[in-house]
């Protein structure tokens, strides 16, 4: 099993993009956990950090502690399960912004490959043709710098299997900048995870209308 790192949250705070009096929406710093992980030194997080000011938040989906970017959270149970159906019936869509090792050939695709946890190498997953849960990612190239052999992608997962982005990409050989959980390379890059939730699209619960949300990213 891999050798976790010591947990150092940032001291960034996460920021309001939409607030009203069902849902939240927020930019997650990279860095930081959604939700406390095991042990008193992961307590601080996402979650914990909204609730000092807004203590009835309840989360709704997550993100990779060194993924940043929009995540949506409930502020009274009926929203939470109005939400999270949406997230089960896939109603909700998310894009997100990465940049990847390569260039990639071509300039959109999709990526469907069914993935499973890698359990003799928990938390990292991996593609499986006989167990796998079908997984499934869109791709669109955004610019390619040849000079410095990378590619700016927006990605859309249809499905939201824990790592599929990260895996879905490493399996056709452009792995994330700054991924150090699936490369040794970048690892020793002590770079960040260049993966950011930049767009959502849903149904606000009680208003009855499309929320667009973006969010740029920092990279």
């Amino acid at each position: 099993m891999p050798t976790t790192p010591a947990y150092s949250p940032p001291s960034e705070q996460p920021k309001i993009l939409h607030i009203d009096n069902d849902i939240i929406v927020v930019n997650k710093p990279a860095g930081l956990l959604s939700v406390p992980g095991r042990g008193a030194d992961k307590r601080d997080c996402l979650i914990s950090r909204i609730r000092l000011n807004y203590p009835e938040a309840l989360i709704v989906h997550r993100l990779d502690m060194p993924t940043s970017g929009i995540l949506l959270l409930a502020r009274n149970s009926e929203t939470h399960r109005q939400l999270s159906k949406q997230f089960e019936q896939r109603k909700i869509t998310k894009e997100y912004t990465a940049v990847v090792q390569g260039c990639v050939k071509n300039i959109c695709g999709e990526i469907d490959l069914p993935l499973i946890t890698d359990w003799p190498n928990r938390p990292k997953q991996k593609v499986d043709h006989k167990i796998g849960k079908p997984s499934l990612t869109r791709y669109e190239v955004l610019s390619v710098d040849t000079q410095q052999q990378k590619t700016r992608l927006k990605l859309i997962p249809v499905t939201g299997r824990s790592h599929q982005l990260r895996v879905h990409l490493l399996s056709i050989g452009h792995i994330i900048k700054g991924d150090a959980l699936y490369s040794e390379v970048e690892a020793k890059k002590n770079s960040r995870l260049h993966l950011h939730a930049s767009k959502i699209i849903f149904t606000h619960p009680s208003a009855d209308k499309t929320l667009v949300i973006n969010c740029n990213s920092p990279f």
